[in-house]
């Protein structure tokens, strides 16, 4: 080891996770093809964790990670030099300095950390199918729902306005053919049928799945400021990868909505970042806890697109690691895309035990020095089997290591350094307050009382400019008044003024734009594009 290496244990590519006959080292340029940390229940998992995302942090990669138990909280504060911990550092020549890193602490709540919001449409209809547990009738229905938003210019942000479409879409038997002239939302509910039977039966199982969703929270989830991604991927003062923690101890208690939140980040960081191919050292590092809850009962369509997003996320310069109890728990497509392991113990109670840890023994590259199996079920705590990717990509041989101890403090921080924390945070502000804009609930709302002319126009009519220019047409051709039966004359002249106002509000619209949930300008007025998972692809 060079002076250097005696202090940190790092060097300028690599990072020192463990040591027993041999040292295991994480190469930065190998990381971002992903990895797995598994173990059963107080192994060390959170320990392992956190050195490596301190070691990608002094390496200047921002890191992401869920905090289930909040023992991760303690990243941010400066270590301490317990007996224990000084004895570990020593007898791998180590000289343990207390560390901390810059940490900014998120919650889907907004109660232990900056709020976590994202918009209905930004989430698509594929992972809020998943989130809500729809069968495919009624995700077919809501797939319906999002093209005649994005069709109409109709913006989701909060469940309010999802709500509103679902209404929207359904059709009103209560209006004879004859007064179909006089409902403002017949085109919605023409376009809804075009595209297959939309039932008031399978709506309002969606609308039961909603309340159930809004009753664990997501209310706070959906609306805007929308999470801009940028802001994890962000470095402090010193050049070093700032650590973003998600309390997730609350949110746990949804499991739907934790692992399908996370899949929504993942899925926006796959759409969002670039091609980058290899770099010297990822963009980003996800650490994705509790990860059998994003495979538990996921229907083949969906495990397909995680296993593409994970596949291809690699050339975005993200990587991602796994956080679980079992490795049977990740699917084995899923796992082959793995390639550094760390593996705590396991313990063989059960049938289902042993075939975990032969499962576990059998992912790893033989050592002829240890029998694998055996090995996984004598660990002790804070020891672990690992391989990591070597220069050549090919997984090293299973090195069976004690894991090095943490710089910064191990276990929780209190409430008064939390609040602390989040008062110098970055993005201090910035999410706190939640805006209510103008969107589809309000648009629907405006056509139903007959106040906008042109609210039935594609680009969406609204307020503003273009709703005074859609106002000023509709008075002067008559037709945004409220009235009985049109007379023929009264119909042409409504179509006339609805085609030209259409097109004037709709060419107003693709040149100003609008703000959605991240600033998808230009986006109302064409159909929307869609990414592997559902999201919006900005471009």
């Amino acid at each position: 080891m060079t002076a250097q290496d005696s202090k940190l244990g790092d060097t300028d590519d690599k990072i020192f996770v463990g040591k027993g006959d041999e040292q295991a080292w994480l190469t930065l340029a190998l990381a971002n093809r992903h990895g797995l940390v598994t173990g059963a229940t107080g192994t060390g998992k959170t320990v392992s964790l956190q050195v490596m995302a301190e070691g990608f942090a002094r390496a200047g990669v921002p890191v992401f990670a869920a905090d289930i138990k909040g023992d991760l909280s303690g990243i941010s504060e400066v270590g301490v030099p317990a007996d224990f911990i000084v004895k570990r550092a020593t007898a791998m020549g180590l000289t343990f300095q207390p560390d901390q890193f810059s940490t900014v602490f998120w919650d889907v709540f907004g109660e232990q950390g900056h709020p976590v919001r994202a918009t209905v449409t930004e989430m698509g209809p594929l992972l809020l199918a998943r989130m809500l547990d729809l069968n495919d009738v009624q995700e077919g229905v809501l797939n319906v729902a999002f093209r005649v938003a994005d069709d109409n210019g109709l913006v989701l942000i909060d469940m309010k306005d999802l709500r509103a479409l679902l209404d929207a879409i359904v059709p009103d038997s209560s209006k004879k053919a004859s007064d179909a002239a006089e409902d403002p939302l017949a085109d919605i509910r023409k376009a809804a049928q075009g595209f297959g039977n939309v039932t008031k039966a399978t709506v309002g199982t969606i609308q039961r799945q909603l309340l159930v969703l809004e009753n664990q929270g997501a209310t706070k989830f959906f609306g805007e400021p929308a999470l801009t991604l940028k802001d994890f991927m962000k470095t402090d003062r010193d050049g070093r990868g700032m650590v973003n923690i998600l309390v997730a101890d609350k949110l746990l208690q949804s499991p739907r909505l934790y692992a399908t939140f996370l899949l929504w980040m993942l899925s926006e960081l796959f759409e969002e970042l670039p091609e980058v191919g290899d770099l010297p050292k990822p963009k980003l590092v996800f650490f994705f806890d509790e990860a059998h809850l994003l495979f538990n009962d996921a229907p083949k369509a969906l495990m397909d697109k995680i296993e593409q997003v994970v596949r291809l996320i690699r050339s975005k310069g993200v990587g991602v690691y796994f956080v679980t109890q079992n490795p049977i728990d990740v699917p084995d497509r899923v796992l082959g895309q793995l390639g550094n392991r760390v593996q705590h113990a396991l313990r063989a109670f059960t049938p289902r035990d042993q075939k975990a840890v032969a499962a576990a023994a059998q992912t790893f590259r033989p050592n002829p020095k240890l029998d694998t199996a055996k090995v996984i079920m004598e660990l002790g705590k804070g020891e672990a089997l690992v391989s990591f990717l070597e220069g050549n990509g090919t997984p090293a041989m299973v090195e069976r290591v004690m894991i090095r101890p943490p710089s910064a403090r191990i276990g929780s921080i209190t409430p008064e350094e939390r609040k602390a924390i989040m008062d110098a945070s970055p993005v201090k502000g910035k999410y706190d307050t939640a805006v209510d804009e103008e969107s589809a609930y309000e648009m629907i709302q405006k056509r139903i009382a007959g106040t906008a002319a042109t609210a039935d126009a594609p680009a969406g009519g609204g307020g503003g400019i273009l709703g005074q220019i859609g106002s000023i047409v509709g008075t002067i051709f008559g037709t945004n008044v409220k009235r009985g039966r049109l007379s023929a004359g009264q119909v042409i002249a409504r179509d006339v003024t609805r085609s030209v106002t259409n097109q004037v509000i709709g060419g107003m619209a693709a040149n100003l734009g609008k703000s959605v949930g991240g600033q998808l300008g230009g986006s109302i007025g064409r159909t929307l594009v869609r990414g592997a998972l559902g999201g919006l692809l900005r471009r």
